[in-house]
């Protein structure tokens, strides 16, 4: 009897840390500095995304205009909460970070490819694209990357569906490597216009 108080009581005080930290992590979500909140000035927050590190947050400007399919299907990912802990799982100083990989090798995703939305976006530091298999334009799947530098050799070869807005600062300070050897990882990721939900 004593033995299943205790294993009760183990559970119960379990289950509270679970709720705790995920109100903190919901808490967590709904803080803003004043320069995200002018980053998002006049902006649609259904085409805001929140992206928050362990060491800040990062906000991204979707582009439906650009790539309507990638960004209906990015939203379903987010709002099932697929991208939270995915660390960054290869970083090339100047160049690039990616991340959307579930087993965090660089070759997972979430199982359901997309066909590529080419665009004449120029590929520019905070472009915000879509990683896929090197000789398959239509091999899309859930990992994303963010240009760190200047990429005009991947325009009109890889779909771009956002731009960096805020936080750019904060991608500079990653560890470079594949994998880093202490990755980068992304506490949650949320659409704006969700909050509260």
């Amino acid at each position: 009897m004593l033995r299943m108080l205790e294993a009760s009581l183990a559970e119960t005080t379990k289950n509270t840390v679970k709720k705790k930290n995920a109100k903190q992590k919901e808490e967590f979500a709904l803080k803003q500095s004043p320069t995200e909140n002018n980053a998002i000035i006049g902006k649609n927050l259904h085409n805001i995304l929140y992206m928050d590190l362990s060491y800040g947050r990062i906000i991204i400007e979707m582009m439906p205009n650009l790539a309507p399919n990638h960004i209906k299907r990015i939203k379903q990912l987010v709002r099932e909460r697929f991208y939270d802990g995915h660390k960054f799982h290869n970083v090339i100083s100047g160049f690039v970070a990616e991340t959307g990989d579930p087993t965090g090798t660089g070759v997972g995703g979430s199982g359901k490819k997309l066909r590529a939305e080419l665009s004449g976006t120029r590929f520019t530091r905070g472009l915000v694209g879509m990683k896929r298999d090197r000789n398959n334009p239509d091999s899309a799947d859930s990992q994303f990357f963010i240009l760190l530098g200047d990429a005009v050799h991947l325009e009109g070869k890889y779909t771009a569906w956002g731009r960096v807005i805020h936080g750019m600062l904060l991608m500079d300070r990653m560890r470079t490597g594949s994998p880093p050897v202490k990755p980068a990882y992304i506490v949650q990721m949320r659409i704006a216009s969700d909050r509260g939900r």
